[in-house]
């Protein structure tokens, strides 16, 4: 009895979705050790998700017109020609492109074997977490169009800085023969590229096409709202159980620690892009320098699970560690930049 009752509940355990299962727990721990805080975090969320409706249901329509066109086969046209106009071109493209870090595994793999240059896979690699046409809206509507329009130029110049730097050092021990021997080309996005021809803009003619942008606008508006929902649960706790005078002094000020310890926070903390907007939201509020709140999303973009996968699946350990190190440095210049020009 005992063993039926266990192999009947491990799926059931497996099935049951991480974020809102914190969310519940969340909230569940709120209404029983803080019963008058329940309700005022509740209401915060609630509107802070309708204030962002219109930016999450743009989000939402945008990437099912373009996984339903097909628009990702355009990628391969960045990876053509000579070495420098590819870093460029993929860095462009890896960071206004829809499409998370895992969900081009097998084409990232594909790129690999063919001979494409590391350096420009690490360009996109690189840009392609941290910003998407999604992520710049929802960016835009908690933070100002004036960070999000810098959190996209960093995505691009940190493509750049990682391909430039790998293809400087391409014949070196940390870069060559860049691939493990058996690539792990699954991905954690379902689905990967729907079509293969050239993309067809009127989706809706297609029946298979209209399909699949029914079924990515209800996927990516679950994912939205979970994530952000469980945000701004944590917002609204964060705003008030940590005291503002915490942040100030070590994210807060001026100079360079507050940006590098933006970094270095934000690679182990961060949750996903989406989710990280109202936390750092709340955490400008506190007292966090703006640098420090750069380099912090720029860093956790990069070094998340997803994005982190793409790359370990890849490549070997090596090559792994020099994406990582790229990703801290040039979240740091970021955070530096945009330091000065806030």
């Amino acid at each position: 009895m005992a063993e039926t009752t266990h192999t009947i509940e491990r799926p059931l355990l497996k099935r049951i979705d991480k974020a809102w299962l914190a969310l519940v727990l969340i909230l569940l721990g709120v209404a029983i050790f803080d019963r008058p805080q329940f309700v005022p975090t509740l209401t915060f969320s609630i509107e802070a998700l309708l204030s962002t409706a219109p930016f999450i249901s743009f989000a939402v329509l945008a990437i099912a017109y373009l996984k339903a066109t097909g628009a990702e086969n355009i990628l391969a046209k960045a990876f053509v020609g000579r070495e420098s106009r590819m870093i460029v071109f993929a860095a462009i493209l890896g960071g206004l492109a829809p499409f998370c870090s895992c969900e081009v595994i097998p084409f990232i793999a594909a790129l690999l074997a063919a001979g494409t240059p590391l350096s420009a896979v690490m360009a996109f690699w690189l840009a392609s977490p941290i910003m998407d046409p999604a992520m710049f809206s929802i960016t835009a509507g908690q933070l100002g169009f004036d960070f999000a329009i810098a959190k996209t130029a960093s995505a691009v110049g940190l493509g750049l800085f990682g391909g430039f730097v790998t293809m400087s050092l391409a014949k070196t021990a940390v870069f060559k023969n860049p691939l493990r021997e058996k690539p792990q080309v699954g991905g954690c996005c379902g689905v990967q590229v729907p079509f293969s021809e050239t993309p067809v803009w009127k989706f809706w003619t297609n029946n298979t096409r209209r399909v699949v942008f029914k079924e990515t606008a209800i996927e990516n508006a679950v994912f939205l709202l979970k994530w952000l929902a469980l945000a701004y649960v944590a917002e609204a706790l964060m705003i008030h159980y940590v005291p503002a005078e915490w942040i100030a002094t070590f994210l807060g000020g001026e100079g360079l620690r507050p940006i590098a310890l933006g970094a270095l926070v934000g690679a182990p903390a961060y949750l996903n892009g989406y989710a990280a907007v109202p936390l750092v939201d709340a955490l400008l509020h506190q007292g966090m320098a703006p640098g420090a709140a750069m380099s912090f999303m720029i860093a956790g973009g990069v070094s998340c699970i997803p994005a982190a996968i793409a790359v370990w699946a890849l490549v070997k350990p090596r090559v792994f560690a020099a994406y990582f190190v790229l990703a801290m440095v040039g979240s740091f210049f970021a955070g530096l930049a945009w330091q000065g020009f806030a």
